[in-house]
């Protein structure tokens, strides 16, 4: 474990498995502390100029978790309290005070039973060291069962509109908005988060997705939260979704670079450098927003020869090629066609998907626009009717657990 920590890897490990204090350098203080809640799970972390040892265990009755840390009190620990949201939907409360000289215990008020998951991760990016407390239901959400209430909502509105569908098969379209949490992706030169424009694109297009009368959309995640790409490509199987699109804003060190691009995966070599740097990029948002467990490096390669076997790259291209037609409709494309290369968030076996790169917001120009619901609205249009015209080519044939009876 020692060799693991002075080489900088990870550690991650069940709570079950967090017996006695992990090593690290004495006198490390909590710098600052972050709390992510969301359905699928709240996340708090701790950050740190150096590590910091500690020990996590259960209480029952009611349920809490307990965090020692070997720390003294910081600012950042005295406000974690405060950070508590009301319906954060595993934290009640939450305390911290110093419990003995040189220990600072953090105690967790949870609501329901849960399934919590500790690991320490490296320096990266702007951050040092961080200390995450994953907090999961002792339930796992059932993404597929989310999606089902989401479409009898829908549904009674539409009964109480008199818009029922005249459809035998409901598309469901998987949006995915890229990054969030702990992950900000790129950030504009007058200071925007990637993570807030594909949020809020991606609220968007799911509202456009479900007004249209044969198509139903899910969210990958609907909140500021991290989640690893394994999970967005789980999600996206797990309903059964005709087709993916996760949406991304652009950046570039020169700060001219403008345009809209689309991207899928390749079963062989990038199509140009510049591809293959962009999922180079995108798949190490796992190690900037804190994956506890990441893939091995032939994850990809062995999902691409699944891919390539099923025929799905070609209908991600003949989608990509339809939302970047419609795209270049509201912003000047950067490149004219549809690119491909190694993109961890593409690989669901059977799901044709995308990535689609709205606009460069490391462009002081169009980091502009990429903050104006306006232009928001144009860009979630346009990439409807592109899903749109893809559907009306390639209508859905598999059996859903959506299809209307």
């Amino acid at each position: 474990m020692a060799g693991a920590l002075r080489s900088g890897r990870r550690l991650a490990c069940l709570l079950a498995a967090s017996a006695g204090f992990v090593l690290a350098p004495a006198q490390a203080q909590v710098v600052a502390s972050r709390i992510w809640p969301a359905r699928d799970y709240t996340r708090l972390t701790l950050e740190s100029q150096a590590e910091v040892k500690f020990q996590v265990f259960a209480v029952k009755s009611p349920e809490r978790l307990v965090l020692d840390l070997e720390t003294e009190m910081t600012p950042a620990l005295a406000e974690l309290d405060g950070k508590v949201v009301a319906d954060d939907p595993y934290i009640k409360g939450l305390r911290a005070a110093r419990n003995r000289p040189g220990v600072v215990r953090v105690v967790l008020d949870l609501k329901t039973e849960v399934k919590p998951q500790v690991f320490t991760l490296a320096p990266i990016a702007e951050y040092g060291h961080r200390l995450v407390l994953d907090i999961y239901p002792a339930v796992p959400v059932d993404p597929l069962a989310a999606l089902i209430e989401e479409t009898r909502k829908t549904d009674e509105l539409r009964k109480e509109r008199n818009e029922q569908p005249k459809v035998a098969r409901l598309a469901t379209i998987v949006i995915d908005a890229g990054h969030g949490g702990e992950d900000p992706g790129a950030v504009g030169r007058h200071g925007t988060r990637e993570k807030n424009v594909t949020l809020a694109i991606a609220r968007r297009l799911k509202r456009l997705v479900d007004g249209e009368p044969n198509m139903r959309a899910l969210l990958t995640r609907d909140g500021d939260y991290f989640l690893e790409l394994r999970e967005r490509v789980s999600k996206a199987r797990a309903v059964n979704a005709d087709l993916m699109v996760s949406i991304h804003a652009d950046s570039f060190v020169r700060s001219n670079a403008r345009g809209s691009s689309v991207y899928a995966l390749s079963d062989r070599r990038a199509t140009s450098e510049a591809a293959r740097l962009l999922a180079q990029k995108e798949n190490a948002s796992d190690l900037i927003g804190g994956a506890s467990n990441l893939p091995k490096d032939d994850y990809v390669r062995g999902t691409i020869i699944d891919l390539w076997q099923t025929g799905t790259i070609d209908y991600s291209l003949r989608l990509g090629d339809l939302v970047l037609k419609r795209l270049g409709e509201v912003n000047p494309l950067h490149r004219g066609r549809v690119e491909q290369a190694s993109f961890a968030v593409l690989t669901a076996p059977t799901v044709p998907s995308i990535l689609v790169e709205t606009a460069f917001i490391s462009n002081p120009q169009e980091e502009k626009r990429l903050s104006d619901e306006r232009y928001q609205d144009r860009l979630a249009r346009a990439i409807l009717e592109g899903i749109r015209d893809y559907i009306a080519r390639h209508p859905p044939r598999r059996t859903s657990p959506l299809a209307l009876n």
